[in-house]
């Protein structure tokens, strides 16, 4: 691999603190790495392989000299300096949604379409969403199998897809309750304390919000499949961390239950996690801080022709975001 210089905006983030552990312990060859982040952040100090790095902060001349630059600092931040990092001759890998759907920027999940990433006329290449890559993390070799038709997922999804501050309004509502003070809601709608809020993200005029089209449209642009059908409800649930999703997965071919089982063996980043007979099945709780995504109650849907129920659970900071971008830069590095 070649070494590279690297440069990470967003690094004081929950993601960007994940994406410096993951070029730590997947010894990412480095010639140099550069912290950026706001300038509330910069003059932080960070350990990494036994050194302290500075953060600074973020300013158009930030990308002199960078190869590669993981961005995950927001939306709007990705729209201001990634063309500006891509004109300087940098490789910009976008965790935001600003430039999924642009069909000159890859889409990529490096399990499923790595030669994407090597396609990127813009010099950008997106990160799809989280609930996005774990879903598909157990439907692509199921797809190898029987060839995906339709899609229909219900997703479970932690407050920490909201960010620290949905870890913390979580938190002291929990304390609330215990203590018998009222509760306060102003990351989300409603109380999320010991309840479920079928919302996230904004309504779109069809009824769906932003988070389930994103399943619908990264799906078909991943997996090179544009008649593919999806229909999502995604849900913010009180856990702190790991999604969950329930699908049912409908194929061209008839299923085979025992080749389904076969399907995952030997394929990187997903695992099968199903024995009824001895309750095993996964919770967002056996993939938190891991790079495996699971897979179980997998069984034969009885109302849907050609189709399976299974169950998936995946850390969304990890595989549904660092990991997942750290991946593609070690493709990039790998050329």
């Amino acid at each position: 691999m070649k070494n590279m210089n690297v440069a990470i905006v967003g690094a004081t983030g929950a993601v960007g603190v994940e994406i410096l552990s993951c070029l730590e312990t997947r010894n990412f060859p480095l010639a140099s790495l550069k912290l950026l982040a706001s300038k509330r952040s910069a003059g932080k100090q960070v350990a990494f392989r036994g050194q302290t790095l500075t953060v600074e902060e973020l300013t158009p001349e930030s990308f002199a000299g960078v190869d590669l630059a993981l961005f995950s600092a927001g939306g709007d931040i990705s729209r201001q300096f990634a063309p500006i990092a891509a004109a300087a001759g940098c490789v910009v890998v976008d965790n935001s949604s600003a430039f999924r759907q642009d069909p000159d920027v890859p889409l990529v999940v490096p399990e499923i379409n790595p030669e994407a990433a090597f396609d990127h006329p813009r010099n950008i290449i997106a990160n799809p969403n989280c609930t996005t890559i774990i879903t598909l993390m157990a439907l692509y070799p199921l797809h190898l199998q029987f060839g995906l038709k339709t899609v229909i997922a219900s997703s479970y999804q932690a407050v920490s897809g909201s960010g620290q501050q949905g870890i913390a309004e979580l938190e002291g509502q929990v304390r609330a309750i215990v203590d018998g003070h009222p509760v306060e809601s102003k990351v989300y709608p409603k109380q999320i304390a010991f309840n479920l809020i079928p919302q996230i993200d904004n309504f779109a005029d069809n009824g769906y919000t932003k988070e389930e089209l994103k399943m619908l449209n990264e799906g078909r642009k991943i997996m090179s499949l544009p008649e593919l059908n999806v229909t999502c409800t995604c849900v913010r649930v009180p856990v702190y961390r790991s999604h969950s999703i329930s699908v049912v997965a409908q194929f061209y071919k008839p299923v085979d239950l025992e080749l389904a089982r076969k399907a995952f063996d030997g394929k990187p980043g997903i695992a099968l996690m199903d024995d009824p007979a001895t309750r095993t099945w996964p919770t967002p709780l056996d993939s938190t801080n891991g790079d495996t995504c699971y897979v179980g109650r997998m069984r034969r849907d009885l109302a849907v022709d050609n189709a399976l129920n299974l169950w998936v659970v995946g850390d969304q900071v990890r595989k549904g975001a660092a990991l997942n971008a750290v991946q593609i830069a070690e493709l990039l590095a790998s050329r």
